[in-house]
């Protein structure tokens, strides 16, 4: 029986005979779910300073205030750090489970959110052309009246009113939905391209919005499916010793490199990206930055917030890819098979 087993019959995954215990685990557990808490109130917090104009806990450290609010408010930003490293610690303490299944766990948060962005792109991607393509040919007037129609040509009022509903129900969408999708986008992104050819050479016809879309969507794959790929060993190992070692060999390796490589990338991508409002990826966000394109898609600004997407994404898997690597050092059963990507 695997651990994906026994968390769906509700059995326990470690057996009473076992020499190993979930309680001499909860260490590597409390440091995974810690992680993800600090993580999760540092784009909580990212979104209360830049969003919402709170001054941020810079000034606790003798740093810049964001907004002109008094101070108590970076200690109360403080204490959301807290307040979720507490809550990930009582979780812990309660929670009896073994490595295994909260690996299994924090891969199907995330699988949920990957689903809830690839349906945002699609949905987001396919409303944005039609617009594009009405608005080109000068019909959004006759169909919503001349002053949504210019509105719409703004991308202050287009990203809050239209992309950020989409995006919400994206998310409603992927709680009833059990398909990741990433086959179907890849055939969409071909299907747009194959449309851009028809239309160049068979009717003249070109417009930005559908090199847009391309792009948008090709980024989405390659960014949003990277997590998923880690969590079904799709990523390829090209290496020497890797394939030859123990499982317990291949699980240090891979508790460390989740650790040191893993995270620390997806932190690096986190600060750089979001540590202040002029950063690469909050500056196009805040103002919703478009294409200089006139009639493309005003979607940019989305699209700097895959690299934000695929640090969370990938940071959670790696999370996950930790607890399980730890779990295979320890000899719990329900191990995976680390060998059928691997080339020697």
């Amino acid at each position: 029986m695997t651990a994906l087993d026994s968390v769906q019959d509700g059995s326990p995954v470690v057996k009473p005979g076992d020499t190993y215990s979930p309680g001499s685990a909860r260490i590597f557990r409390l440091f995974g779910w810690i992680v993800l808490a600090i993580m999760t109130a540092y784009l909580l917090n990212n979104y209360l300073t830049y969003w919402q104009d709170l001054p941020g806990v810079a000034p606790i450290f003798g740093g810049t205030a964001n907004g002109s609010l008094p101070i108590l408010w970076s200690w109360l930003q403080l204490g959301l750090y807290a307040a979720l490293a507490l809550t990930a610690l009582a979780y812990v303490l309660k929670n009896n489970s073994s490595l295994r299944e909260d690996s299994i766990r924090i891969d199907r948060i995330n699988a949920y959110l990957i689903r809830a962005v690839f349906f945002a792109v699609l949905i987001v991607g396919l409303v944005d052309s039609v617009i594009s393509f009405l608005r080109v040919e000068n019909l959004l007037p006759g169909i919503i009246g001349q002053e949504l129609a210019d509105d719409l040509g703004r991308s202050q009022f287009r990203g809050p009113y239209l992309h950020m509903p989409l995006i919400a129900l994206s998310f409603v969408i992927a709680a009833f939905s059990r398909t990741l999708g990433f086959t179907w986008l890849a055939l969409l992104v071909v299907v747009a391209e194959l449309l851009i050819v028809i239309g160049r050479f068979v009717f003249s016809y070109e417009q930005a919005f559908l090199a847009d879309l391309v792009r948008f969507w090709y980024a989405a794959l390659f960014l949003f499916a990277s997590a998923y790929t880690l969590k079904e060993e799709g990523h390829v190992r090209v290496d020497i010793f890797y394939a030859g070692l123990s499982v317990k060999a291949k699980g240090y390796v891979n508790a460390i490199g989740s650790v040191v490589l893993g995270m620390s990338l997806c932190t690096v991508i986190l600060i750089v990206g979001m540590g202040g409002k002029q950063n690469i990826i909050n500056s196009p966000i805040l103002s919703y930055e478009t294409t200089q394109a006139l009639f493309g898609l005003y979607v940019k600004y989305l699209m700097a917030g895959f690299l934000g997407v695929f640090a969370v994404t990938m940071m959670i898997q790696f999370v996950a890819y930790f607890l399980d690597a730890v779990a295979d050092i320890r000899g719990e059963p329900g191990g995976r098979d680390h060998d059928s990507h691997s080339i020697q």
